[in-house]
Parts: structure tokens; C-alpha cells; sequence
């Protein structure tokens, strides 16, 4: 037991260190490269910290429980918006820019859309992974096009900025792309040291294995975005806290699970479209209420809507316990 405290000790500490290195590198890189904080969240925060989710989905695949991967796709994007995001508003209020209601959130919405579309007949095919695989590239790639085109006079003034002098202050681009990898690498493998120390204190305190996969794995794959986006909130970078999240749930839904439909084909159950499919769509529409009003009203995406959000989640594990055994 005790070890598994340590371990939980051990991987909170190195969470929030490899968590700085990470934000930080990531931004120098933004900088040096005059690109879009929101571009470096979706495209690099956002895919970098879905590792866990990555690698628990297809060893599950692999093992012969690609349902497995489904829920732990479908539910750490739930919490990605309804904890993680809701957390780090509550911390630091987010701006919402206009790009992310014309762009970024409509492109959620469809996304969900054709996630809840394929499940309709119950099976998940090496066809629709292929279709979900395609469908991410072109997505990656109309955002990096888009938002490049959005920030071209700040990459102008950036530039006039950087031949006035203050280039050489920027790290070299090995030595960025070191730190993000070490970041990266010590954020995922310190998440996984926390979720192996809570399961074994679940185990010996007597919780069943279906309550601690619903609860503390799914939370625990979601670490590395939930300290990514506070560390990026409370440096400043909201642009790139609300890039992770988008960017995120945009490669679980299509990466992830487009992943584990090409390992193995995936059976779906019931429960999964009438709760979390529905659960999913349900806190995807409630942010993109709240991320409009917030931008027509012009007021910070703050503290209501984060403990919004936060209720949400409450309430979907209070679903989650009451459903685990149908």
C-alpha cells in the first residue's frame, strides 16, 4: 500500500513539473515559429496529451476489449470538457475568440455527430476506423491551414518584432523540441504511475474493478490535459488551454478510435449510445452554448460556466455508478 502512495507522491510532483516544461516549451516554440497559441494547443497539446488514451485504447483493442477503447475515447472526452475544462475555467477565465465559434466548435459538433452516426447500427468497422482516420487528417489540416491564415498580420508584426533583435532570446529549435518531448514523455508516464498507485489503493480498500475503470482510469488518462490546460491557463496562454481541450476530444473521437476499429472491430452495447454517446453530445452542445454566449455578451468564459461543466460531470458519474451494471 504504501507504495502505491508513493508512487501517487512521486507522479503528482513530476505531474506538475514535466506539466511547466511542457507549456513552456510549446509556447517558445509558438513563438519561434510565430504560430497561433490555439494552432500549437490543438495540433500539439491537444494529440500530445491524448497519449494515454492512445496507448490504453489499443492495447485493449489488441487484448480483445475494443469496447474498452470506445469508453475510455468517448469518456475522457466528456471529462475533457465537463472536469477538465471546467477546472481551469474556475481557475483562470478563458477568451473567447471569434475563430473558435465560427471554426473550431462547429467542427466539434460535426465530429460527435458522425461518431453517434456510425454506432447507429451497433458495430464499429475496419471501415468507419478508416473513414475516422481520413477524417482527422483533413481536419488537422484545415485547422493548421485556417489558423495560420488568421494569424498572418500577427505573424507579420511577430517577424518586424524578431529583425529588431529579439529572435536570439527564443531557444534554438533542438533544444524546444527537446524539452517538448521530455515534457511530453514525463507527463504521460507520471499520469500513468498515479493511475497504477490509485488503482492499487482501490483494490486494497475493496472497489470494484468496473468502479475503478469508470472513475479513477478515466480520470487518470485525462491528467495530462487537465495539468496542460491549468499550466497553460495560468501562464497566460487561454488560447492554448482551450486549443488542448478542442484538439483533445478531436483525436480521441477520431484518432483513437479510429485506431482501435482497424485492430479489431468493435460490438457496440446499448448503454454506450443511450449514455455516453448521448452524455458526450449533450456537454458538447452545452459548451457550445456557453462559448457563445459568453462571446456575444463579451464577458470572460469564467467561473459559471466552469462550475457548469463541473456539475455536468458530477452528474454523468452519478449516471455512470447507477448504469455500470446494465
Amino acid at each position: 500500500m504504501w507504495l502505491a502512495v508513493i508512487a501517487i507522491l512521486i507522479g503528482l510532483a513530476i505531474l506538475v513539473w514535466s506539466a511547466d516544461v511542457f507549456i513552456d516549451a510549446a509556447t517558445a516554440l509558438a513563438k519561434k515559429f510565430n504560430a497561433p497559441s490555439f494552432l500549437i494547443g490543438v495540433i500539439i497539446l491537444g494529440v500530445g496529451t491524448s497519449a494515454p488514451e492512445m496507448v490504453v485504447s489499443a492495447l485493449a483493442a489488441l487484448e480483445g476489449s475494443p469496447e474498452l477503447a470506445l469508453g475510455n475515447a468517448y469518456g475522457s472526452n466528456i471529462i475533457n470538457i465537463a472536469l477538465v475544462l471546467g477546472a481551469t475555467v474556475l481557475i483562470s477565465p478563458i477568451i473567447i475568440h471569434k475563430g473558435v465559434i465560427k471554426r473550431d466548435l462547429p467542427i466539434l459538433v460535426v465530429i460527435t455527430a458522425l461518431a453517434a452516426w456510425q454506432l447507429r447500427d451497433g458495430l464499429l468497422s475496419l471501415t468507419d476506423g478508416l473513414v475516422l482516420l481520413a477524417t482527422l487528417v483533413i481536419v488537422l489540416g484545415i485547422q493548421i491551414i485556417l489558423s495560420l491564415r488568421e494569424s498572418k498580420s500577427n505573424d507579420e508584426e511577430a517577424t518586424t518584432e524578431n529583425l529588431s533583435g529579439t529572435e536570439d532570446n527564443h531557444p534554438s529549435l533542438m533544444r524546444g523540441l527537446g524539452s517538448l518531448v521530455i515534457g511530453l514523455s514525463m507527463l504521460v508516464a507520471s499520469s500513468q504511475a498515479i493511475v497504477w498507485g490509485a488503482v492499487e489503493l482501490a483494490t486494497f480498500w475493496g472497489l470494484s474493478e468496473l468502479i475503478i475503470g469508470l472513475t479513477i482510469v478515466a480520470i487518470g488518462t485525462s491528467l495530462p490535459e487537465l495539468v496542460a490546460s491549468l499550466s497553460a491557463a495560468r501562464k497566460g496562454e487561454h488560447d492554448m488551454a482551450l486549443g488542448n481541450i478542442i484538439g483533445s476530444n478531436i483525436f480521441n473521437t477520431l484518432g483513437v478510435v479510429g485506431l482501435a476499429a482497424l485492430i479489431a472491430p468493435i460490438t457496440v452495447s446499448p448503454i454506450i449510445l443511450s449514455r455516453d454517446i448521448l452524455a458526450m453530445g449533450l456537454v458538447t452542445l452545452l459548451l457550445v452554448a456557453m462559448a457563445v454566449f459568453a462571446f456575444m455578451s463579451k464577458r470572460p468564459f469564467g467561473r459559471a460556466s466552469g462550475s457548469t461543466l463541473v456539475l455536468f460531470f458530477v452528474g454523468y458519474t452519478l449516471w455512470l455508478m447507477q448504469t455500470a451494471n446494465m
